[in-house]
């Protein structure tokens, strides 16, 4: 975290949860917790971080980008 009253600190993490609220969680409901904490993994490692657009990226998945640049 960055210093005090720096108003910027937490924009990216929020941004990700929100993303995890709006795209998964508030979707659906799981009988276990253990199902929930499979759920959201998939999510991250299995979309979030692979296949899903993102806008820093101009609007390209992480893969589609490793692979531009390398």
């Amino acid at each position: 975290m960055s210093g005090k009253g720096n108003c910027y600190d937490n924009a990216s993490v929020e941004t990700f949860f929100k993303s995890l609220k709006a795209e998964l969680i508030w979707r659906q409901s799981w009988p276990t917790r253990r199902q929930a904490e499979a759920a959201i993994f998939q999510y991250i490692n299995g979309f979030y971080n692979t296949r899903r657009r993102h806008s820093y990226l101009g609007g390209i998945s992480p893969l589609a980008f490793e692979a531009k640049v390398a």
